[in-house]
């Protein structure tokens, strides 16, 4: 997840939260800039 949140970042996408750690998941959150929030979560 870290690696994909910074690959967008260097795309130019805006993230709200960078990748956390909430135990058995890692979520970040990026603004579509259609006033949109998209959370990307994953299971580790």
């Amino acid at each position: 997840m870290h690696a994909e949140v910074e690959r967008l970042k260097g795309l130019g996408v805006q993230f709200t939260q960078d990748a956390t750690d909430f135990g058995p998941v890692v979520t970040a959150v990026l603004d579509d800039t259609c006033g949109n929030l998209i959370q990307l979560a994953t299971m580790k």
